[in-house]
């Protein structure tokens, strides 16, 4: 099994949880920025980098809704969610040159997620090797790209409206 570690997620993980307004529906009453990092946002959906991400070009794909489940969602907002997934698939192929792309939903505590009651999708790049050896020897993961600089890279590639 291949691991990627990030530990500059041990911030985020060991940070106590705040209570009050959320990220995510926040990222659709503020202004896109580097502040909250979103880099695309419609009626339904928006568009965020992840702020502790797996690996460079990780983003999170959230609806406007604040449910914790799939079944909390329209049929039509599944159908839209699908369609921005493959719009940024395409984004990160062409930018990032990726030779994978992992697209997941983690549904509860149990399950991994960290924001457990607003569902959102996780699509990262990845490439062949990308867990090397800096990984296994020096327990660390080497991220070359600044979050500014993926934010610049990323925010420019969406358009007014995939959809």
């Amino acid at each position: 099994m291949d691991i990627v570690y990030t530990p500059w997620r041990l911030e985020y993980v060991q940070s106590p949880k705040q209570e009050g307004e959320c990220v995510f529906c926040r990222a659709f009453t503020d202004e896109p920025s580097l502040d909250n990092l979103v880099v695309y946002r419609d009626e339904e959906l928006a568009v965020m980098l992840n702020r502790y991400p797996y690996t460079n070009g990780h983003m999170l794909v959230i609806p406007r809704p604040h449910v914790d489940s799939l079944t909390g969602l329209t049929p039509s907002l599944r159908a839209s969610a699908a369609e921005v997934l493959a719009y940024c698939e395409a984004v990160l192929r062409k930018l990032y040159h990726a030779h994978g792309i992992n697209v997941g939903l983690n549904l509860g505590q149990a399950a991994g997620a960290g924001i457990i009651d607003h569902i959102h999708w996780h699509i990262l790049p990845r490439w062949t090797g990308d867990t090397n050896f800096v990984t296994v020897f020096g327990n660390l993961r080497v991220i070359p790209e600044d979050l500014a600089d993926s934010y610049a890279r990323l925010g420019g590639a969406f358009p007014e409206r995939i959809r």
